[in-house]
């Protein structure tokens, strides 16, 4: 499936990052060099990009990263 859009709907960003969870548990999911992921944070990480959600995060901490 293609990855979604900053502008995508909310609902539809937690159902895409439900799947990708979804198929990690059940052994199914895997990386862009087609390996099986393992690890958990891993899974997340790949939730998080097909689903459009972590370029917001990655950008508020470059953001704050200088501020105090």
């Amino acid at each position: 499936m293609p990855k979604l859009g900053p502008k995508a709907p909310k609902a539809a960003k937690n159902k895409r990052m439900h799947e990708e969870m979804h198929k990690f548990k059940h052994g199914l999911l895997k990386s862009s060099s087609g390996q099986k992921v393992t690890k958990r944070s891993q899974a997340i990480a790949i939730g998080l990009s097909e689903s459009g959600q972590s370029k917001k995060d990655s950008n508020r901490k470059k953001r704050n990263k200088g501020r105090h």
